[in-house]
């Protein structure tokens, strides 16, 4: 089974501008994520991005990157654009890694490949993990997934799904609410086929994607399977702000015995 990983990079972050290129002990944060998805099984990572900076950047450290319309409003416009140019055959199986993921193991990014490869159904594969902190479940940030028997999502949403009716009300449902491991925080690693891609843009944005403004909604409200799968490995969070960044940055440094 062969897979190419596509990181796109945008330097148009509202909350940390020119974050893909922000240092990392030493490295672009856009390097730390290419490295890790090359230490993966895929045969190709590609940086798709719109800045002639990010270009220059990834040449300096030696990862192809393919330049793309700076008009497009998600990442899975950009690499659709970039299979597209590409010439990417119909069943090539894509996986979307973000650039603001410089932690990302390998492993997650090989299960969601072969999570995809294997199902019949599918046209997308993802990854969740169990939510073990009350606080999680009534973050909006933290995106939640109510996954059938099958392995596939029923819905994702920024609500606290799927709601204990029994133990939660109004007074008591952020101080009491229970964790009985009912709760499923969503990942945001997709693998696709590149024909999924050319169908997801030629489809407008749905009613329920417009309201969560989650993407993947759009995938569901058009009948596309998504197959969710518990990640073999921790995941740390990505770098959204600046205070992430810091704790990126300290993470680094103490695995490199105290070095910048």
């Amino acid at each position: 089974m062969s897979f190419i990983v596509i990181i796109p990079a945008r330097l148009a972050s509202t909350r940390l501008p020119n974050k893909p290129l922000l240092d990392i002990a030493g490295k672009p944060m856009l390097q730390w994520v290419w490295e890790r998805a090359s230490a993966s099984a895929a045969s190709r990572v590609i940086v798709a991005t719109d800045d002639q900076r990010v270009v220059d950047a990834v040449a300096q450290f030696g990862g192809e990157v393919c330049m793309t319309r700076a008009t497009h409003e998600s990442g899975t416009d950009r690499l659709q654009e970039v299979a597209v140019k590409l010439e990417f055959d119909p069943e090539q199986i894509i996986v979307n890694v973000q650039g603001d993921e410089p932690l990302i193991p390998p492993s997650v990014i090989n299960q969601v490949a072969n999570n995809l490869a294997s199902s019949e159904r599918a046209g997308i594969a993802t990854l969740a993990k169990r939510i073990r902190e009350r606080d999680e479940i009534f973050d909006p940030n933290v995106v939640k997934v109510v996954v059938d028997n099958t392995l596939h999502a029923l819905y994702f949403s920024r609500a606290p799904l799927p709601w204990d009716r029994e133990a939660w009300n109004r007074e008591t449902v952020a101080a009491n609410a229970p964790l009985a491991g009912e709760w499923t925080r969503h990942i945001g690693i997709y693998a696709y086929r590149a024909e999924f891609l050319h169908n997801f843009v030629s489809w407008p944005v749905g009613r329920l994607e417009r309201l969560e403004k989650l993407e993947q909604l759009r995938a569901l409200e058009n009948g596309v399977a998504i197959h969710v799968d518990e990640s073999w490995e921790e995941i740390p969070p990505g770098v959204d702000t600046l205070a992430d960044l810091e704790r990126v940055r300290a993470f680094l440094r103490d695995q490199r015995g105290g070095r910048a």
